[in-house]
């Protein structure tokens, strides 16, 4: 089994890289990847945008240095730009994820989708919810059965579960978890709208 998990891990690089390139066009449309008719959608990329444009415009001092101290070896100044060049297309493809990326509360369809630029997206069905509520967190221990996404290092709605949903992570590995903690730009609003249309897919849902 080692030998075909291995075996992926190259498309796998290749299939994120796209996805990230996919994004930017997103972006730059300004487009939403996964909304629907009738859904809302709650980002949750504010808290970052300052640290990952802070770290692309390292990336781009660090690529006016290496051109500087490589003008006299114009192959290896040719190659290193090209790759300094694509490190800070990959940086800005990241926040663009995270921004065309937010979550996705669908009311019609009784799901709610937790996501994290395009390393995770989790649905969860809104009947397997027992509560959603606000909680600030800035530290996460790994706990089985829980799945932290911070975003700036926080958290700021944590969702328990009835039952246990799949998270496949980025390599392939699934785990099943009950508690999901995330990050939301306006985490208020998010429990709320969680909360009616829990309401409301509980009426729609009711025995008579």
């Amino acid at each position: 089994m080692r030998g075909p998990a291995f075996a992926t891990v190259p498309y796998l690089m290749v299939r994120h890289e796209l996805w990230l390139l996919v994004s930017l066009w997103l972006w730059a449309a300004r487009r939403t990847h996964g909304a629907v008719a009738g859904g809302s959608v709650f980002g949750y990329a504010r808290g970052q945008g300052a640290m990952m444009f802070g770290f692309a415009f390292v990336c781009v001092i660090e690529s006016v240095m290496m051109s500087l101290l490589l003008r006299d070896w114009p192959a290896v100044h040719h190659a290193v730009l090209v790759l300094d060049v694509y490190t800070v297309v990959i940086v800005v493809g990241l926040h663009a994820a995270s921004v065309v990326r937010p979550h996705v509360l669908d009311p019609a369809a009784g799901s709610l989708r937790i996501r994290r630029a395009v390393h995770v997206d989790v649905r969860i069905p809104l009947e397997r919810i027992v509560s959603v509520r606000r909680e600030l967190r800035t530290t996460h221990e790994r706990a089985e059965g829980e799945l932290d996404l911070a975003v700036g290092s926080q958290t700021s709605v944590t969702i328990e579960l009835a039952e246990p949903v799949s998270h496949v992570a980025f390599f392939g590995r699934r785990r099943q978890v009950r508690v999901v903690r995330c990050h939301a730009d306006d985490p208020g609003a998010l429990v709320r709208a969680v909360d009616q249309a829990r309401e409301g897919f509980a009426g729609r849902h009711a025995v008579p």
